[in-house]
């Protein structure tokens, strides 16, 4: 689950995703085309700044804006930059790795071997989304969003439990 300071970042890039070259938007302008809490935004814009993805500019036609193509900004880029790690087990981050602590060997470990197949699945498609398939709606969500939620249990009878929608 992204955290709401994720769900802010993403949120407030998609609004700089949607500028002109040229283009840039006050922090003020930026809560209320993207809806999050201005003093939230603060902080997060100074560290998408440092992090590259952000420029700034003084002036009257001043404030923030994106410095890298949203095309060329994949969404686990972002994900990770914000929140760190993604992996589910300390054992599978591409760059946070640790040992389980309570795990005798590796390379037997269930666990591992179930959690690594669903999130290698999700990490080529969270990479192959980007900043721009946010700004226009692309990316197969949709397709995603509108399939039918087994209930839990194992009913497949196709009807939604409205799972997605409430986690």
């Amino acid at each position: 689950m992204i955290t709401q300071k994720t769900k802010y970042a993403l949120k407030a890039l998609m609004a700089l995703g949607t500028l002109e070259q040229g283009e840039a938007l006050t922090i003020e302008e930026v809560a209320q085309r993207s809806g999050a809490p201005k003093r939230f935004l603060e902080h997060i814009m100074l560290e998408l700044r440092k992090a590259g993805y952000l420029g700034a500019k003084r002036g009257r036609a001043g404030g923030y804006f994106l410095i890298r193509d949203p095309a060329k900004i994949s969404l686990g880029e972002l994900l990770q930059q914000i929140d760190g790690p993604i992996a589910p087990l300390p054992c599978l981050s591409r760059r946070a790795y640790r040992r389980c602590e309570d795990c005798a060997d590796e390379a037997t470990c269930q666990l591992r071997r179930v959690f690594g197949e669903v999130f290698w699945s999700y990490l080529i498609l969270i990479e192959s989304l980007t900043l721009r398939d946010l700004v226009q709606g692309t990316g197969g969500a949709d397709k995603i969003m509108s399939s039918p939620v087994p209930a839990p249990g194992g009913d497949d009878s196709g009807t939604s439990s409205g799972a997605l929608a409430g986690e």
